[in-house]
């Protein structure tokens, strides 16, 4: 009879303990997924990350994003006031009323530090955290006296806005590590 060589003697096919590396017969992972034997903190892969932390981490990566993003299209927006004043509806009676070359340039020098900060936040950077959520404060500021210039990208960018800052308030970088 022909028996394959990873199957001990006397062992049926197709049951084999070869594999299981305590030689024991017991298998190495629990029920729930740990190495049995170890406890949860003792250097064993453990319980997987809660629900919040695997948000805010996430969160954080899509907030690094976001401010990039933002801060790129920021400097489109401010470009185009720059180029040309007839991008955008003149609007007469408005109490924050700008020069729009001088929104374009409040845009170029907000989104170009929005991209940086962005990115260096992708980077795992821990003051850009703070630093992203003052710069996504400045942007409601900002996108809201530039409402009527450009109402409903002003109501996304805000929106957007605030995500950020929560993801970057909520995220603790010890509770998602652990």
């Amino acid at each position: 009879m022909n028996q394959d060589a990873s199957q001990p003697s006397g062992t049926p096919p197709g049951t084999g303990t070869g594999a299981q590396p305590t030689g024991e017969g017991r298998p190495v992972w629990g029920e729930q997924g740990q190495q049995a034997g170890k406890a949860t903190g003792a250097g064993g892969p453990g319980a997987p990350p809660s629900a919040r932390s695997a948000w805010a981490t996430g969160g954080v990566t899509f907030a690094g994003v976001l401010l990039l993003v933002n801060g790129i299209l920021n400097v489109l927006q401010g470009i185009a006031g720059i180029a040309k004043d007839e991008v955008y509806a003149l609007v007469d009676d408005y109490i924050y009323r700008i020069n729009l070359t001088g929104w374009g340039w409040i845009l170029v020098v907000l989104g170009v530090v929005l991209a940086v900060t962005g990115a260096f936040i992708l980077k795992g950077a821990e003051w850009a955290r703070l630093t992203g959520i003052v710069l996504a404060s400045l942007s409601i500021i900002a996108q809201f006296m530039f409402l009527p210039y450009a109402a409903l990208w002003g109501l996304i960018m805000i929106a957007l806005d605030f995500f950020v800052i929560w993801a970057l308030a909520v995220y603790k970088p010890d509770a998602a590590q652990a």
